[in-house]
């Protein structure tokens, strides 16, 4: 070992009783910063053979949560740069000092010099010392910047932020079983969520998907009318009715709160008469009328009875009628998910999807559960007869054009 030990032993620290026992050692600057205190008493399972730590190995897994913990910090401070407008300010004024950036966006001088600070060194912004200026490089700007554009990370942290919140009743859930229910959780999160799939109805439902269905193009052109099952704020009927003025649409969501946010968004962007809402349990209740398209956007794997829903979609379509679902792009394999969109994925299953399903006592099916295989098979079940996923590079979701 090349590294200072302390071996373990039912208690003992005594390194001549090394038989079974684990040898244990701390790697590099963190070893120098953190020794391991040999009065401290430790007691572990003793194994039949000695377990030998690869210390490389060992080092580099160190390493690695060093970074995801320095993740979670720039990623708080993101959240307070969003919020602040501070990411936004910068993009606009281009380099800036601590007293010029505090200045126009109406902090305190000492915050704007330590969150510049923080960005600085995690790589967010760039520093130069000749100047004492702060810059937003314009390669960030979309991640950073940009509202609703593609690429734009304000709303997941901001939904990210909001999550802490509920670490308590998730934690709770753990123990007793149950969930956190959607009311529990804070205005904020829903404000992200919005933010966060704008950018899909922006960028991507008018310009990518539906050029990809032409059939459901011409439905729309001709003035089909829509459901949108799980419609959340409403911005995705909103986009559709502003593209497709002969279309009438009606969303449906099992959170009252979220459908008169609907309502607002439609009226502010004047499409109010062609756009109504519904609070409403489609996997329960069905759809009241027969649709020519019906969509879900990031919905089924969040629902309590994701089968029921699925069915009530199918029998609430026309004959001829078409269904739009988006979801996660994720393998039914748990180790083709390994990576850092399986882990974010994970992460919001086990504080939002999953666990919001099982608060109503449903399947919990989460995040990374309604992967392609089980879209087809769900489907069939549900009494769908084909299934197209369409030819689309998106990592974070597939889309599918289901038809009975």
């Amino acid at each position: 070992m090349g590294h200072p030990a302390t071996w373990a032993v039912d208690g003992r620290h005594d390194k001549d009783h090394y038989v079974g026992a684990r040898p244990v050692s701390v790697c590099g600057d963190l070893a120098r910063l953190h020794p391991i205190d040999p009065s401290l008493e430790v007691t572990m399972a003793v194994p039949v053979q000695p377990i030998l730590v690869d210390e490389a190995k060992q080092g580099a897994f160190i390493q690695k949560i060093l970074d995801d913990t320095s993740g979670t910090m720039t990623t708080l401070l993101a959240i307070l740069g969003d919020r602040l407008g501070l990411f936004k300010d910068l993009a606009a004024h281009g380099p800036s000092t601590t007293t010029e950036l505090a200045n126009r966006t109406g902090i305190q001088e000492r915050y704007a010099r330590e969150w510049l600070g923080g960005m600085v060194t995690a790589g967010y912004l760039e520093y130069h010392p000749e100047t004492g200026r702060f810059v937003l490089p314009p390669e960030h700007w979309e991640a950073l910047a940009h509202e609703s554009g593609p690429f734009f990370f304000g709303g997941v942290h901001q939904m990210q932020g909001a999550l802490a919140q509920v670490l308590d009743q998730v934690a709770e859930a753990f123990r007793k079983g149950g969930g956190v229910k959607q009311a529990q959780y804070p205005p904020v999160f829903w404000d992200g969520l919005e933010r966060f799939t704008a950018g899909w109805f922006e960028n991507l439902l008018i310009q990518q998907w539906l050029p990809a269905m032409p059939d459901v193009e011409a439905k729309l052109r001709a003035g089909g009318l829509v459901a949108d099952v799980g419609c959340g704020r409403g911005r995705a009927l909103v986009k559709l009715a502003q593209s497709f003025p002969k279309s009438s649409c009606i969303g449906y969501d099992v959170y009252p709160p979220t459908v008169q946010q609907a309502e607002g968004n439609a009226r502010a962007a004047g499409v109010g008469d062609r756009v109504r809402f519904e609070a409403r349990d489609v996997a329960g209740q069905g759809l009241p009328q027969e649709f020519d398209i019906v969509c879900t956007f990031d919905v089924v794997h969040d629902a309590a009875d994701p089968q029921g829903l699925l069915r009530s979609i199918r029998q609430g379509l026309k004959p001829d009628g078409i269904y739009i679902c988006l979801d996660i792009n994720c393998s039914d394999k748990l180790e083709e998910n390994i990576g850092p969109l399986g882990a974010l994925f994970h992460g919001f299953s086990v504080l939002y999807c999953m666990t919001t399903s099982l608060s109503q006592g449903g399947v919990g099916l989460g995040t990374v559960g309604f992967h392609e295989l089980n879209v087809r098979k769900m489907s069939e079940e549900a009494g769908f007869s084909r299934v197209r996923r369409l030819p689309l590079e998106n990592p974070f979701n597939n889309v599918y054009e289901i038809r009975p």
